[in-house]
């Protein structure tokens, strides 16, 4: 397998001729590389006029490896041929190199070039390339290709401070200038050989180029933005190879787009989402940009306007930074309600909502980038689950989270750089278990869990250890205010009849039933799975009901189970008295026209569950058979296995420190 790397451009800020008499010092031998042992000149040439300088030698350099390799390979020394071309007239130096030992079985070409930087002509610029092929090598190609590329990396590293020493060693002797080249002759005054040596060197001159980024003198400003000081400044630290590798997809992502190529910042994101496989990278950047361009995504900022449910109802926004100088954004879901927004506004509205939070964070942590002095990538999220309950956890809600996780981890991955989960709840756990399978493993390892209130206190383990204190938002114990809606119930006739058809899906799942006066509904469930957990949802559409959970012990369930043809979903109507041995294991709520009913019991033991909706209405036989006097209902139910959260009640129940990891609510 062929390795290959590119540099990002490095600037010294010292002009090309003080650069060049710095670069000649680390002949014959460098100190500094303990691994270059010495070299020799084998041919020095040079034009009349010293327009042009070819030098190439002979590098000796100790094969830095295991003993037992050495044995093996049967050398302590490899060899390899370096050749210089110093054109004095255009200040730029280049470098090939390549290997002269083992060279039937490994190639190695380097190729690197100095030149005076284009937009001030008192510093020079460094750029190389590099490539690594080996094709036999006693059956330790292998571990000879990572050695050659850890070798390699560390000699790169130190390239800089290199140059920047010798520089330093000239000004302590007093040279702190050195006159550039001058042509004294015009060119009507060369002799034929001189111009046939340059046109020799323009014509190798050109060929080269061909492997390197830039161009002589076309390099754009964007493009010098890629220098070592750019990277590390705006980036953040990368080694050899993830330099190589970002240099690597933008050139890609440019051959196909042109101009218009993402920011250095975004490209880092999706090579890190891709652990820096370029061609992922790239595959995944390009369905991304085909996005948001069928989607306009590159206007939001500037055309987006939030509906006014949104405004009113939507208890999230911006509020300061975290410790670490990423923007923090709040959000308050327990006093969201996810249904109101859903039918107020619909799923489309709800992703440009969460799309236009999105972009508002990539610019977010521009500024704070430019503000902070160090890269910020990332912005971190607050969620405050106080007020969640199973009203949260209405089906066509989870599946609307789930299609918006997938949109926003598809096309804005590595943004998210912690999530808080504040005030967890006791059913969290099974909220928690729908979504989690869903988000990426790198992003669950952001997530950060508080169960109780142990977040005020001070030390390790509080809110205070990501945010600064004086940030921490009023609702929280703090004394910032955070300027965002409460959210609370979206009134009904808020309610879009438009979106009714979308709703189609719903009553896929849910059940429609109507009942007369006094007629009771039921569904029967049959549990041989201790722990599950029974989640039901319910809209009251006319007139008011009764609801009653019952229990009936396995044993005594087999009466009714052989007096019952349920369906193969376990449900049955029935209209009479259950003269079981039946309990209320969750008390009788009455639901009124109009209400939605959430809620969840844990089936601890095995046995027959029932939900059982009774209109009670004392409405004259002739009356309830009228259907304006009907009561009306649509229900969805469903039944968790204990398996997909076991101990996650427990983990939240005991959380005696206030705060765990994700892997404290998972059985893994």
């Amino acid at each position: 397998m062929v390795q290959q790397y590119q540099s990002p451009v490095r600037v010294y800020k010292h002009p090309f001729a003080l650069v060049m008499m710095a670069y000649e010092r680390r002949f014959p031998t460098c100190p500094q590389i303990p691994v270059f042992v010495g070299s020799e000149i084998i041919s020095d040439e040079e034009s009349k006029n010293g327009a042009v300088r070819i030098t190439e030698r002979r590098c000796k350099l100790n094969v830095d490896a295991p003993y037992i390799l050495k044995k093996i390979i049967g050398v302590d020394f490899v060899y390899f041929i370096q050749r210089n071309i110093l054109d004095r007239r255009n200040n730029i130096l280049e470098i090939e190199a390549y290997n002269e030992s083992f060279s039937s079985r490994v190639t190695v070409i380097e190729k690197c070039r100095y030149f005076t930087h284009p937009e001030n002509p008192e510093w020079t610029c460094f750029e190389q390339t590099a490539s690594l092929d080996i094709k036999n090598f006693f059956g330790f190609e292998n571990s000879m290709e990572k050695l050659a590329m850890k070798q390699y990396a560390q000699n790169i590293s130190k390239g800089r401070e290199i140059i920047e020493y010798f520089v330093n060693q000239l000004k302590e002797e007093g040279i702190v200038h050195v006159t550039p080249w001058e042509d004294s002759n015009k060119l009507d005054e060369k002799d034929e050989g001189d111009i046939a040596e340059t046109e020799e060197y323009s014509n190798h001159k050109v060929g080269h180029n061909e492997n390197y980024a830039f161009a002589d003198s076309k390099l754009q400003n964007r493009e010098m933005q890629m220098s070592s000081d750019y990277i590390e400044r705006y980036l953040g630290k990368l080694n050899m190879i993830q330099e190589s590798k970002l240099i690597q997809l933008r050139q890609g992502i440019t051959e196909l787009r042109g101009n218009s190529v993402p920011g250095d910042a975004t490209l880092l994101r999706f090579l890190r989402a891709t652990e820096f496989s370029v061609e992922k990278a790239k595959e995944m950047l390009t369905q991304t940009l085909h996005w948001r361009k069928k989607h306009q995504i590159d206007k939001l900022l500037d055309e987006y306007d939030a509906p006014q449910v949104v405004k009113d109802y939507f208890p999230g926004g911006w509020h300061h930074f975290d410790k670490d100088g990423r923007p923090l954004y709040i959000l308050r879901m327990g006093q969201m309600d996810v249904k109101g927004l859903l039918k107020s506004i619909g799923e489309d509205d709800v992703l440009l909502l969460v799309t236009h939070i999105c972009e508002i964070g990539l610019l977010l942590m521009e500024e704070a980038t430019a503000v902070s002095g160090h890269p910020v990538s990332q912005w971190s999220l607050l969620i405050d689950l106080e007020g969640l309950n199973m009203r949260h956890l209405w089906r066509p809600g989870i599946k609307a989270l789930l299609h918006i996780i997938e949109i926003v981890e598809t096309n804005y991955p590595e943004t998210m750089g912690r999530v808080l989960i504040m005030r967890a709840p006791r059913c969290f756990p099974i909220l928690w278990t729908l979504i989690s399978t869903f988000i990426n493993e790198n992003t669950k390892k952001k997530f950060v869990f508080y169960c109780g209130a142990n977040y005020q206190e001070d030390g390790p383990g509080s809110l205070s250890e990501y945010i600064e204190p004086e940030f921490i938002p009023d609702f929280l114990g703090g004394s910032s205010e955070a300027y965002i809606s409460e959210g609370g119930i979206v009134p009904k006739h808020l309610y879009k009849t438009e979106l009714e058809p979308a709703s189609e899906q719903e009553h896929n799942l849910y059940h429609s039933i109507s009942l007369s006066g006094g007629q009771i509904h039921r569904v029967i469930i049959h549990s041989n799975d201790p722990g599950a957990v029974l989640t039901w949802d319910f809209d009251v559409m006319r007139r008011n009901i009764i609801f009653t959970v019952l229990y009936q012990a396995k044993d005594d369930a087999k009466n009714l189970s052989s007096e019952s043809d349920a369906d193969e979903d376990g449900e049955q109507s029935e209209t009479g008295e259950i003269k079981e041995h039946f309990i209320k294991v969750e008390p009788s709520v009455i639901c009124h026209d109009g209400e939605s009913i959430q809620g969840s019991h844990i089936m601890q033991d095995a046995g027959t569950y029932i939900l059982q909706w009774h209109n009670q209405d004392d409405a004259g036989e002739f009356l309830s058979s009228i259907s304006s006097h009907k009561a009306q209902l649509m229900y969805f139910y469903e039944m968790l296995p204990a398996a997909h959260y076991r101990g996650s009640m427990m983990s939240l129940q005991s959380a005696l420190s206030g705060k765990s990891e994700a892997i404290s609510f998972l059985s893994r």
